[in-house]
């Protein structure tokens, strides 16, 4: 090998270990989805807000799975089992359907799980009443592909709702002074936060995707704009392969 060749080898090997990815700690990974055909026809933008409703939605079921376990008087109103009434509320939402049985969809349904009179499911309510939110919120579509669009401002509306339901959940009372609905709860000096921590994380996504969708359109003509004056004012056209090309002729 050249000597000149010796430090382009050195940058490589560099370049290689720096690319090495950082290993997991106890086991924990960045989630990775495998690549489907639908994928294809997917925007950036797309993709992005099909992985926010998806998190989100595992989010709330695993909240209503907590919820039912703390409140068990709320699925026996209605279902044989607590699996039984989750599956119930899970198929109306995921297929963006009225719940069977309840009136009200959206943000009512949501308050209706807060009102003290209510004498149904509250947490198959309050969870349905989100989850019918997140979608609406995303034009009732679970898989956006590159012909939908996205309304910033509703996804944002959003993410200010399940603030409020957060807030509602801790504070709402009945007239005895009790909880609506058990939720974050004191074990000696430890307070369990764990609902909201998953509130956290819903809001969290839901406001970063309303974000990145408010500034698509005006991050398409910057990036247009880099690329054509990067291509015509800063970037150097290749010759060698031209130059071959005419000396052969």
């Amino acid at each position: 090998m050249k000597a000149y060749g010796w430090p382009f080898l050195l940058l490589a090997m560099v370049a290689a270990a720096g690319c090495k990815p950082t290993p997991p700690v106890n086991g924990h990974i960045v989630p990775e989805a495998g690549l489907t055909k639908g994928q294809l026809i997917q925007s950036d933008s797309n993709r992005m807000a099909n992985l926010e409703i998806r998190d989100n939605l595992n989010a709330l079921y695993l909240l209503m799975d907590k919820l039912y376990q703390r409140n068990p008087s709320e699925w026996k109103k209605g279902a044989a089992s607590r699996e039984a009434a989750e599956a119930h509320v899970r198929h109306a939402v995921d297929n963006h359907l009225p719940l069977p049985g309840l009136q009200e969809r959206d943000t009512k349904a949501v308050q209706l799980a807060f009102d003290a009179a209510f004498k149904g499911d509250r947490v198959g309510t309050l969870i349905y009443g989100l989850g019918d939110m997140l979608l609406t919120a995303h034009g009732g579509k679970r898989n956006l592909y590159l012909l939908d669009g996205l309304d910033a401002q509703r996804v944002y509306n959003a993410a200010r709702n399940l603030e409020i339901a957060a807030w509602l959940l801790a504070q709402r009372k009945a007239a005895n002074g009790q909880p609506l609905l058990l939720s974050n709860a004191m074990a000696g000096d430890v307070q369990n936060l764990s609902f909201e921590r998953l509130f956290g994380s819903m809001i969290g996504r839901t406001d970063l995707v309303a974000e990145f969708t408010a500034e698509k359109y005006r991050r398409s003509v910057i990036d247009y704009g880099q690329s054509f004056f990067g291509g015509q004012f800063l970037q150097f056209l290749p010759v060698g392969e031209i130059s071959s090309a005419a000396s052969s002729l």
